[in-house]
């Protein structure tokens, strides 16, 4: 991390907070489609008594996942709240190991409006790593 002015940031520095916030709406959206698999999950009836603890502790671990990734959000948004806007970070490397396109995306560009998920995708639609 740098502490120099936004002025001198080539394309790939951004300004940290701008950076941090993107990675606040990416762990939202995580949040969001690990509470859209619930349901269903929870409405699949398996073999009686042997399997409903195994299944409920799965359950239980998806909504922890949920707390957790909205925990982390609130916290990188909350610290990001207090921190100079003149930090800039060159977000290069970051992004070269980010495998998924479309949050690679999210993450490099400066703009987010919604989710970057692209929810009304088809069903069977998938990015293959």
């Amino acid at each position: 991390m740098k502490a120099e002015y936004l002025t001198t940031a080539n394309a790939m520095e951004e300004a940290l907070p701008d950076v941090l916030m993107r990675i606040v709406s990416e762990l939202h959206d995580v949040a969001y489609l690990i509470e859209r698999i619930e349901p269903q999950l929870a409405a699949v009836h398996g073999e009686a008594s042997a399997d409903d603890a195994e299944r409920m502790m799965v359950l239980q671990g998806l909504d922890l996942a949920v707390q957790k990734t909205r925990g982390l959000a609130e916290f990188i948004d909350t610290i990001t709240g207090s921190m100079p806007g003149g930090w800039i970070v060159d977000v290069t490397t970051a992004l070269n190991l980010v495998k998924l396109a479309d949050m690679q995306k999210a993450l490099s560009n400066g703009t987010r409006h919604g989710h970057s998920q692209p929810l009304g995708k088809a069903v069977g639609d998938f990015e293959a790593f």
